[in-house]
């Protein structure tokens, strides 16, 4: 007999892919707290007078009444089921694939440093944020 055990942190980012910036946070949980917070360091990021859209599904932590919307963001809310119209999907099958995937790590802490060596190499890497996110969906918008 043998006991299975899991610890999860939590990933959160927002990126632009035509340009590459992007900024994240780790999380210990899931909810609207950190939505908040990477929605203000987002807000942040912009460059004063440029409005930012964000483009996102319909997850419970991003639907809730405590959810706290800069003035310089605006909410692109996806229809349902439709992980292929976000770019930051992609994101996360990147992270996946090359950092996160058939790994064990030795505790918690172990978890949170490899979490955040990942979302450093990707998310602070313009040239991975531009190919990995890009989409031709995303393409055409930006043309029309």
């Amino acid at each position: 007999m043998r006991q299975t055990q899991y610890d999860y942190r939590y990933v959160i980012a927002a990126a632009c892919p035509p340009t590459g910036p992007a900024e994240g946070i780790l999380a210990p949980d899931l909810n609207t707290d950190p939505i908040n917070a990477l929605l203000r360091e987002f807000s942040a990021a912009v460059a004063p007078g440029v409005p930012a859209v964000w483009v996102w599904d319909g997850a419970g932590d991003h639907t809730s009444g405590r959810l706290q919307v800069p003035a310089n963001v605006s909410l692109l809310r996806l229809p349902p089921y439709s992980p292929e119209l976000n770019p930051s999907e992609n994101l996360w099958h990147y992270l996946r694939s090359h950092y996160w995937s058939n790994r064990k790590y030795a505790d918690y802490a172990a978890l949170e440093t490899a979490a955040i060596h990942a979302g450093c190499q990707a998310c602070l890497d313009p040239e991975i944020i531009r190919s990995v996110c890009r989409t031709e969906n995303l393409e055409r918008a930006l043309d029309s």
